[in-house]
């Protein structure tokens, strides 16, 4: 049973996230903030000079938030963030999501 444990992740969670890099994106028009999870090592594309990114389309959870955001990551060659860039939207931080989810009671 250990092994299915380490293989999917169950028990032993000590809540760190190495390989996750969050964003929290505002989409134009919504007062609703998106939590995004970038996996540094897996989500990361080459580009055809070689250059890492990822894009991510950002859409509320809300039907009151019916517009997208488009995030896109840029990384140097050792995975660490070198850029970023929002279109239809705002990057905010992790304080405006967390008072947002207050306000929604989450």
């Amino acid at each position: 049973m250990e092994f299915f444990k380490k293989l999917f992740g169950g028990g032993g969670d000590t809540g760190e996230d190495r390989a996750g890099l969050y964003f929290y994106v505002k989409p134009q028009g919504c007062t609703e903030v998106v939590r995004v999870r970038i996996d540094k090592n897996n989500d990361p594309s080459l580009d055809d000079d070689n250059i890492l990114f990822v894009r991510k389309t950002v859409r509320g959870t809300s039907y009151k938030c019916t517009r997208s955001a488009e995030l896109y990551v840029l990384f140097t060659a050792d995975r660490k963030v070198k850029d970023t860039e929002v279109t239809g939207g705002a990057l905010v931080t992790q304080a405006d999501y967390e008072a947002w989810a207050a306000e929604q009671g989450a």
